[in-house]
């Protein structure tokens, strides 16, 4: 048998010399919600605030809450305080200051700090240097020093929206929904310095004084209010909140918060991922470096913790182990209630082999790069899992979908098949499931092509990297019967019912019926040929290499294969041609490795490389991490290994499956409906998005309401291939 783990080496080797990642800690950001409890719902939420003390406190229209064990409850810390009718919240010196119908007032400083203020209806309160404290009703503004007012006026139908202290200059801003002022207590005066309309928020950034409006932001001079410029070009125009969080400008809105970033785009938070609603109704910088968001149906957490990407993938594969494991395979978890991860529970889908396989690929890798104990033993359990999809049908290499114990299998037909087809399907084929001979368990018929392409990845990949001999060989029986299976049956995965699956098809009749544009006859000919590859690769049996040969001299399945992928195009008349299938991406790049390092001859490797190459160039501006390492484990020294970090970097944290919307953004570009399915002019990050699997490139828009979580193998399977191709590097210390 030929050596290749020499070839894979070999390749390693190569690709060592293009760009390595240095996995050194990065930002990681993730979300804690807090939501409100059965006494706290329906109460109007104001203003949020965190001390020096790391105490986070919720003002309300109720007065004060705060949070605790994922709710926002009613705060009983300072008894006198529940008596009192307070009406905005404040920080000085990292500690809490509180305006109240009466008086500004402390509990630091042994509660010495307290001031009458005497105004009627007052709406709101900025504290300046030593103390000084301003306090404006809706028509009266009154400035105190060491507890005694200094210095006050009247104005009719203020209404102030927000105060700020300017510790530059000494003077105190208000603003108000058509103007900002100025009081200047060296003059005492106050001056109105700029007219606005529909104004909404402000905050010091740089040397500028930004405002928010129901349409975007205005920046201003901060010495000279002259208008510097506006800006719609935002995630959500409609601006509540406005705060310079430790050095960066933060943003509240109605569809979410953001951020601006340094090259002057967003990192947004929106949905359930990261807020309990997206209607923000105040900012706040949070204790150990977090960001709270206050919206009107609680509160969110925003964490940045220092990460290396090894740190991320061990927390993806403590949720994998504890979570995401039925019978050995890979499975999402379905929740009974949206978001409760302790109401989930584990059921088959039509394709546990392939999500199986991606999970055993993984730890496979994750063993070679660590000779990790625990990688094998995971290993091994999912490779007896895939194993039993072979055994169970007595179909001699038939491999089934799934299994499940009789009874107990979700639904009767495979996922997103019902109504009159599966009823009619019933009447003139049977049941999807099949009862085993020992009548305990139900496997899953129907069979497709990606779980065959994932079985024979993975399967090789096994053969090579399993430390032992005995389980080597249980993966190169497994590759014998599955391509004997096929090639039995003329090209076919013929199921129970002596009739093909729907996709398990790579007989010439089927495969040259496409016209050379459709993807699918480009695909089922690189697939076969890869299969066969494999097989003789593995057992060194002629009778693989032959059929090969056939295929390719008499039907042109190397021309079909070798096409570049940018044949691929819509074809009037032709179901499978009315837009690109990131499917066929996944089952091609997984295919990939075995169509290039198991060519017959160096002339075919190199056609064969030529041609994933231009796969590869099409796919590249996803900056997908898994595309780019299989291509790496095909040869390639060019894999975009900043992009591939990126994607893992952006990879969120939380795995539920929530609705996300970006329709509504302003800052980003949208393109014409296209055929790749393509919505902008750059992918967003993965946190920005709806979660998908990697056949579901460009999803921006979608998911559900928190019915499932994704299995982690989605980011554990790139991370440990990218350590394998050494284009990550091991965790760098500190």
């Amino acid at each position: 048998m030929k050596n290749l783990l020499l070839t894979f080496c070999l390749i390693i080797s190569l690709t060592a010399t293009a760009q390595r990642y240095s996995d050194q800690a990065y930002l990681q950001d993730r979300a804690e919600k807090f939501d409100l409890n059965e006494e706290t719902q329906n109460i109007a939420l104001l203003q949020i605030a965190s001390d020096r003390n790391k105490a986070i406190k919720i003002l309300s229209e109720n007065g004060l809450l705060h949070p605790y064990e994922k709710k926002i409850r009613k705060d009983f810390e300072y008894r006198p305080l529940t008596d009192m009718h307070i009406v905005a919240l404040s920080r000085y010196q990292e500690q809490f200051i509180y305006l109240t119908d009466k008086a500004v007032l402390s509990n630091a400083w042994a509660g010495k700090f307290y001031i009458d203020h005497g105004i009627q209806n007052p709406k709101g309160m900025a504290i300046g240097a030593d103390f000084l404290t301003l306090v404006a009703g809706n028509s009266e503004l009154r400035v105190f020093q060491n507890g005694q007012k200094i210095w006050n006026t009247s104005v009719n139908n203020l209404n102030p929206i927000a105060l700020e202290y300017d510790k530059t200059t000494g003077h105190f801003l208000i603003l108000t929904e058509d103007a900002l002022y100025q009081l200047d207590l060296t003059l005492k005066t106050m001056e109105k310095v700029y007219d606005g309309s529909n104004l909404t928020a402000m905050c010091y950034y740089n040397d500028e004084i930004v405002l928010g409006t129901k349409d975007g932001i205005q920046s201003l001079n901060r010495k000279t209010f002259a208008l510097n410029k506006s800006n719609q070009k935002l995630p959500w125009t409609e601006i509540t909140s406005l705060k310079n969080i430790r050095g960066a400008l933060w943003f509240g809105s109605t569809k979410g918060a953001f951020k601006l970033r340094s090259d002057g785009k967003y990192d947004y938070y929106a949905s359930k991922r990261w807020l309990v609603d997206d209607h923000v109704v105040d900012l706040e910088k949070g204790p150990d470096d977090t960001v709270l968001v206050l919206t009107k149906e609680g509160m969110s957490k925003i964490n940045f913790e220092p990460m290396t990407l090894a740190q991320k993938a061990d927390y993806f594969q403590e949720i994998q182990r504890s979570r995401h494991i039925r019978y050995g395979f890979t499975t999402d978890l379905t929740l009974q209630t949206p978001g409760d991860l302790s109401t989930g529970y584990n059921h088959d889908t039509d394709n546990d082999g392939l999500w199986t396989s991606m999970y055993l690929a993984g730890e496979l890798f994750r063993y070679a790069v660590t000779k990790s104990e625990d990688a094998k033993l995971n290993a091994y359990e999912a490779f007896e899992a895939m194993e039993r999809l072979t055994s169970l049908p007595d179909l001699k290499g038939f491999p089934a979908r799934s299994f499940e114990r009789d009874g107990y299998e979700i639904g009767l037909h495979a996922n997103g098949f019902s109504g009159e087809w599966y009823k009619k399907h019933v009447e003139e084929n049977g049941r999807i499931w099949r009862l085993s001979d020992d009548e305990i368990w139900r496997w899953k018929s129907t069979t497709s092509s990606d779980e065959s392409c994932g079985h024979f990845f993975v399967y090789a990949l096994f053969a090579e990297l399993a430390p032992d001999k005995a389980w080597r060989d249980r993966a190169i029986h497994q590759i014998k019967i599955e391509m004997d299976h096929i090639m039995d049956n003329n090209w076919y995965l013929v199921d129970w019912n002596g009739e093909p699956t729907a996709w398990g098809k790579w007989n010439p009749k089927y495969v040259n019926s496409f016209p050379t544009n459709v993807g699918d006859r480009r695909l089922n000919s690189t697939l076969i040929l890869s299969f066969l590859q494999t097989a003789y690769h593995f057992t060194t049996d002629e009778k693989y290499k032959k059929a090969a040969e056939k295929l390719i001299r008499k039907y042109g399945y190397d021309e079909n294969a070798n096409r570049p992928a940018t044949t691929i195009g819509f074809v009037e008349g032709e179901d499978l041609s009315d837009k690109w299938n990131h499917s066929d991406d996944e089952m091609y790049f997984l295919t990939m490795p075995g169509f290039v390092n198991y060519s017959f001859s160096e002339e075919q490797k190199t056609a064969h490389f030529n041609t994933v190459k231009s796969h590869w160039e099409v796919e590249r501006s996803e900056k997908n991490p898994l595309w780019n390492y299989l291509f790496a484990l095909s040869g390639s020294k060019n894999i975009d290994s900043e992009e591939s970090a990126w994607w893992l970097r952006e990879f969120p944290m939380d795995l539920i499956d929530w609705k996300v919307d970006n329709s509504h953004r302003k800052d980003l570009t949208k393109i014409e409906p296209n055929f790749r399915s393509q919505t902008y002019s750059e992918v967003l990050p993965g946190d920005e998005r709806t979660l998908h699997l990697h056949n579901g490139a460009y999803r921006n828009n979608g998911g559900s309401d928190g019915n499932r979580e994704y299995a982690p193998y989605i980011y554990l399977l790139p991370y440990w291939a990218g350590r394998y191709v050494d284009a990550i590097s091991a965790p760098v210390p500190n």
